[in-house]
C-alpha cells in the first residue's frame, strides 16, 4: 500500500473511531504527512522481552512507512539521547521522547475547542506533527511551540521547513511556557505534568483554556481541561479516557536508591483491599492524597509505597484475614490514602470524567468528584 493509501487509511480509522470529528481537523490530517517526521525512523518494541528491549525501524525497512500511518506511539529516542540511527541491534533503556499516537493527538486538539484567529501554545513540539496540525488549521503566525530537547527542536523545525510550515519555534524549558507570546487562547502540552504550572496560567487570557495531562508518580493521568480566570485562577475537569504521557522531565520521579527497611514501623489491619491500586482512578485518588510517593509491586511480599525524599514508606501484604499495612517515616502515606479512598469509595467511585480541577491563584491544586446522594 502506497503512502497515499495508508494516509487516507489512517483517516478512516481516526473519523471512525471518533478521533476527528470536525471537517478542519479531518482536512488537517488528510493533508499532514506522518511519515516526513519519522525520517530519522522509530524504535519497536521486542515482542516477548524482559525486560523490554527496543530495535530500530529505518526508512526503507520494512514495516518503517505502515508503521508511521499506524494509530500508535512512536518511541524516537532513548535515554535522552539515542536515536534509531545510533542503534545495531537492541537497546534495553527507558524512552524519552515518541511520536505520539494519531488519534490522541487529534482527540487533543478537537478537545482544545479553537476557534479561527486564536493564538496557541504548544508545550512539547516532539516531532513536529501535532505542530504542523495546527499550523494547517491555524496558520503558522498563530502557532508556538516549544521543544526543551534541542535535537529533537532541530529535526522538527527542519521538517516543518521542508513541509512549508514557520511557526514561532522555541527551544527551552516548556514547563515556563513562552511570555514573549503571551497572551494565548490556548495552551496545549503533549507531555505529562504533575502540576499545572503557574506560568501556563499567568500566559492564557481569561477566558482561555489549557488542555494538558496530569499525571502522577503511581502512574495515573488524565486529559485536564482549565478555563483560566481573571484573579490567576483555573478552574475545569478531567476528560476521561485512560491518557498516558511521558512526564516532563522536571517532573520525572527521584531514583528509589536503597529501598527501607521495612522491619520496623507500625503496623495494622487495613480498612481497604490494597489490590485496589491496580485500577486505574484508585490510583489517581490515591496520587492526590499521597503525591511524591511511587508504588512497587513486590510480587509475593506485597506493595510499596515510597516517598525517597521524606524518608516515608508503607508496605502492604496481604494476611490470613485481609490487607495489613505497615508504616514508617515522618507520614503515614497509607493512612493519607486510604482517607481519599475511603471517601472516593463512600460516594460510589466515580469515574474520572467526574472529577473537578481547581487550581488557586497561589498553585495549590484540589480535585473533588461528586458525592453521593
Amino acid at each position: 500500500m502506497n503512502e497515499q493509501d495508508l494516509r487516507q487509511q489512517l483517516l478512516d480509522h481516526l473519523t471512525a473511531d471518533g478521533s476527528v470529528r470536525s471537517a478542519q481537523w479531518k482536512e488537517a490530517v488528510a493533508v499532514t504527512a506522518r511519515h516526513e517526521f519519522l525520517g530519522g525512523g522509530f524504535f519497536r518494541q521486542v515482542h516477548g522481552s524482559v525486560p523490554t528491549a527496543w530495535e530500530p525501524v529505518m526508512p526503507g525497512d520494512e514495516g518503517w512507512l505502515s508503521g508511521c500511518y499506524t494509530d500508535v506511539s512512536l518511541v524516537t529516542q532513548i535515554a535522552g539521547t539515542i536515536v534509531p540511527g545510533d542503534i545495531h541491534g537492541r537497546i534495553l533503556r527507558q524512552p524519552t521522547s515518541s511520536s505520539t499516537l494519531p488519534g490522541l493527538v487529534v482527540r487533543m486538539l478537537e478537545d482544545l475547542e479553537v476557534e479561527d484567529g486564536m493564538r496557541v501554545l504548544e508545550i512539547g513540539t516532539g516531532t513536529g506533527y501535532s505542530t504542523a496540525l495546527l499550523c494547517h488549521r491555524l496558520g503558522d503566525d498563530l502557532v508556538t511551540s516549544v521543544e526543551v530537547d534541542p535535537v529533537v527542536a532541530t529535526a522538527a523545525a527542519t521538517t516543518l521547513a521542508t513541509l512549508g510550515h514557520a511557526p514561532d519555534l522555541v527551544t527551552g524549558d516548556g514547563l515556563a511556557g513562552h511570555k514573549d507570546g503571551a497572551p494565548y487562547d490556548r495552551v496545549i502540552a503533549t507531555c505529562g505534568v504533575l502540576t499545572i504550572p503557574g506560568q501556563w496560567i499567568a500566559q492564557t487570557r481569561p477566558g482561555g483554556q489549557i488542555l494538558a495531562a496530569v499525571c502522577g508518580w503511581m502512574h495515573s493521568s488524565e486529559l485536564a481541561r482549565l478555563t483560566v480566570h481573571d484573579d490567576g485562577s483555573a478552574t475545569g475537569r478531567l476528560l476521561g479516557g485512560q491518557v498516558s504521557f511521558m512526564l516532563a522531565r522536571p517532573h520525572q520521579p527521584p531514583p528509589l536508591g536503597m529501598l527501607p527497611n521495612t522491619d520496623g514501623g507500625t503496623e495494622r489491619d487495613t480498612t481497604i483491599d490494597a489490590s485496589i491500586l491496580d485500577d486505574w482512578t484508585a490510583r489517581f485518588v490515591a496520587q492526590t492524597a499521597a503525591p511524591a510517593a511511587q508504588r512497587l509491586d513486590l510480587g509475593d511480599r506485597g506493595q510499596l509505597l515510597l516517598d525517597t525524599d521524606a524518608g516515608s514508606w508503607a508496605l502492604l501484604q496481604p494476611g490470613r484475614r485481609g490487607w495489613r499495612v505497615r508504616q514508617g517515616g515522618p507520614e503515614r502515606l497509607w493512612d493519607l490514602v486510604e482517607d481519599h479512598l475511603q471517601r472516593w469509595l463512600h460516594d460510589g467511585s466515580p469515574s474520572q470524567d467526574q472529577f473537578r480541577i481547581t487550581i488557586t491563584p497561589d498553585g495549590h491544586h484540589t480535585y473533588t468528584w461528586p458525592h453521593a446522594r
